[in-house]
């Protein structure tokens, strides 16, 4: 009789509910911003993702919106982190 080999499964997905997952987009940047911005919410204790559709690891330099970032945070923490966007934002009258 041939031994067969070992059956390794994929793994699947947490049963977690989709709503406790949801994320929601909170401010555009550039990646310098995004940092920033980012470090004030993880000091706030609001979990923050950072999406771009570029590599920046390969691509360094961006020009316009091409080097664009997306902040991505918890549904539930969204009004909390536009409020702390807002007491930051500068006025009209800044340079």
């Amino acid at each position: 009789m041939t031994r067969r080999g070992k059956v390794i499964r994929f793994p699947t997905r947490p049963t977690e509910p989709r709503d406790a997952r949801s994320l929601v987009a909170v401010h555009r940047c550039d990646r310098a911003e995004a940092e920033v911005v980012k470090s004030l919410f993880e000091s706030e204790g609001i979990p923050t993702l950072l999406r771009s559709h570029l590599a920046h690891s390969v691509h360094p330099f961006s020009v316009g919106d091409q080097g664009g970032v997306v902040i991505l945070v918890p549904a539930a923490d969204a009004p909390r982190s536009r409020r702390l966007l807002t007491r930051i934002e500068p006025g009209p009258g800044a340079p």
